[in-house]
């Protein structure tokens, strides 16, 4: 059985928090397949998807557990993942691997996801109606375990300025560019890797000197 090192679903850095968003059919299948390989080395999954370009394109979205993705993440997740699904082989035809990272407009696919961007601006759809409608765009105001409040970019006539949308409704939901949103983005990603790489030379500093 495997273990949940965090119990908290909403914590960022749980590498065990479940998707609210996942794939059907054959890219679930090998969602299933790649995902048991990339949560040991410190990954997230966050989406896969077959499509028609260039033939056929197997694309995996991933990140690390801090937020971060570099080409060098990209090429190792590429390795790792390549001998498996040439096992599994879910695929009955020639396809191009191709990982990449979510993007600043990114994918909302887990609870940290909503937490993390709070006050960013969302387009989402859900799966039922949610007073009245499916789709929705606004910024982010508020997060709990159960769901987030939009505050709408462009009311309609009538509606409530804001629109409470839980998580179990939510079939996709993505942020939208903004200049706050680039701005923000990068100084995380400036941030979490200022802070792996002080963690690092900590830990080399505490290993054992070769005599």
């Amino acid at each position: 059985m495997r273990r949940h090192r965090l119990s908290d679903p909403t914590t960022a850095e749980n590498e065990y928090e479940p998707r609210l968003i996942t794939e059907t059919g054959l890219d679930q299948r090998i969602a299933d397949i790649i995902e048991p390989v990339l949560t040991p080395m410190g990954y997230r999954l966050v989406r896969v998807r077959m499509s028609g370009q260039n033939g056929m394109t197997l694309q995996i979205m991933a990140e690390r557990n801090d937020g971060t993705m570099t080409v060098d993440d990209c090429e190792a997740i590429s390795m790792a993942i390549s001998p498996v699904l040439d096992v599994e082989d879910p695929v009955d035809k020639a396809y191009h691997l191709e990982v990449s990272s979510p993007g600043i407009d990114r994918p909302m696919v887990r609870k940290s996801d909503f937490f993390r961007w709070q006050g960013h601006l969302l387009k989402c759809e859900t799966s039922v109606l949610v007073e009245g409608r499916k789709r929705f765009r606004g910024k982010i105001v508020s997060v709990d375990a159960d769901g987030f409040q939009l505050e709408r970019d462009q009311p309609a006539y009538g509606e409530e300025a804001t629109v409470n949308v839980p998580f179990t409704t939510l079939a996709e939901a993505r942020l939208i560019l903004t200049d706050d949103l680039i701005r923000d983005a990068l100084t995380a990603d400036k941030k979490a890797k200022a802070a792996r790489a002080a963690n690092e030379n900590f830990e080399d500093e505490d290993s054992p000197i070769e005599e």
